[in-house]
């Protein structure tokens, strides 16, 4: 076990869980915070860029998790590393983004 692979796939992992609202957004043509808009991270910016955004940090993914070392899913350490990057940045997403979109305080009905 390499930890140069490991430290790979847990950005491979971080960039898969960024591909996710950026490029599903802007397939449902809804602007969304890009690094892109001004303020950087808190602007928005149009459908496009997000599906462009999206689209290379889901190829980024792909080279990190399945083309650095030897991806294995049988591999605890391979999974764990991967999926500490997905879960890492989904939360920050989740208080980060949740700040502009009333995720981290919702209101009870």
């Amino acid at each position: 076990m390499n930890l140069i692979y490991l430290i790979a796939y847990f950005f491979g992992g971080a960039s898969l869980a960024n591909m996710v609202p950026h490029f599903v957004s802007g397939m449902m043509g809804r602007s969304f915070q890009s690094p892109f808009a001004n303020p950087r991270g808190q602007g928005l910016s149009s459908s496009t860029v997000n599906v462009v955004w999206g689209f290379f940090n889901g190829v980024a993914a792909y080279v990190l998790i399945c083309r650095v070392g030897e991806f294995d899913l049988k591999s605890t350490a391979d999974v764990a590393a991967c999926g500490l990057g997905i879960l890492l940045l989904g939360l920050f997403s989740a208080r980060h983004f949740g700040q502009f979109h009333g995720g981290n305080t919702p209101e009870r009905s």
